[in-house]
Formats: C-alpha cells, structure tokens, sequence
C-alpha cells in the first residue's frame, strides 16, 4: 500500500513538470509585429511563436534604410508601459517610406522587416472659440445674481420696516 501511494505521488509531479516549465514549449521563435507610430517611431508586439504573451524583457534592435538611402541603427528598443511584449522607439525617423528591420537577440532567432511610411507628427488643433450665445450666457448668470440681489434687499427692507415699527409706540 505504500508502494502504491509513492508511485502514484511521483506519477502525479512527473504529470506536471512540462506545465511548470513553458520555456521548452517555445522553442526560441518570436513573432514580431513591426509598424509605424503613425508619425516618426516604430511600434513592435513581440510575442512567442506559439502566441504565448513574452514572460521576459528581450532586447529587439530596429535598423531602417529610406528610400533615398538614408539609415537609421541599430537602435535598442525600450518596453513601453502599453502591455507586455509592447516595444517603441520614439522619433527616430524623418518623413518619408523607410524599410525597418527589427531583430531579436540570442536565444531567440527572429526578425522582421516591413515597409513604414514615416509623417510629420501632427500638432494638436487651436481650441476652438467658443461659439456667439445670441442671449449671451454669461449676461444670464448676471441675471440671476441681480434678480437674487433685488429679492434679498426687498426682504431686508421689509425686516427693517416691521423692526421699526414694533419700536415705535
């Protein structure tokens, strides 16, 4: 009988030690997602091959060429705040199409590379003005404190008229 509860006990951990190790399920493969910011940065998910979200900063390295010639790199990238796996690069590009290549280090053998069109990052519109109230709002609230006034000194007229009055004989 305790034979049996000793093999049972080591077959059951003997079960579970590939779940507690998920490392060798990802063999070293990234899938990377590399894209423009929408203004002069890179944007990049990484994530396992597997679609497993990454347990661990890794290095990525961004490259990128324009059109004309013009390179840019290697630049490490930094991990954003956005999510794990997220990575961005800031302004490093100027306007114009531009083929980026992120890369992985070792252990991982990954890499990408996607064609980017860089703009000019926008500047956030003036604040409107605000539009002509034909009665005027602001004189509104200057109607209501003036009517609260005149309410406030006709009652205090009154109090004083009936003090007045109970004073004299």
């Amino acid at each position: 009988m305790r034979r049996t509860g000793i093999a049972l006990t080591a077959g059951l951990m003997l079960a579970f030690v590939p779940v507690a190790t998920p490392a060798w399920a990802h063999e070293g493969k990234l899938k990377l997602e590399v894209a423009g910011d929408g203004a002069t940065g890179i944007t990049v998910q990484a994530e396992h091959a597997d679609g497993h979200q990454l347990e661990d900063m890794v290095r990525l390295v961004v490259s990128a060429t324009a059109a004309g010639g013009q390179r840019v790199g290697p630049i490490q990238l930094e991990p954003a705040g956005e999510g794990q796996g997220f990575y961005l690069s800031g302004p490093i590009l100027t306007p114009g199409d531009w083929r980026v290549t992120v890369r992985a280090p070792a252990p991982y053998t990954s890499e990408s590379t996607v064609a980017v069109r860089a703009r000019s990052a926008q500047t956030p519109p003036p604040p409107a003005a605000k539009a002509a109230d034909p009665a005027g709002s602001g004189s509104r609230w200057r109607w209501w404190l003036l009517g609260c006034g005149a309410v406030a000194a006709a009652g205090l007229a009154t109090a004083l008229t009936r003090a007045l009055r109970r004073r004299q004989p």
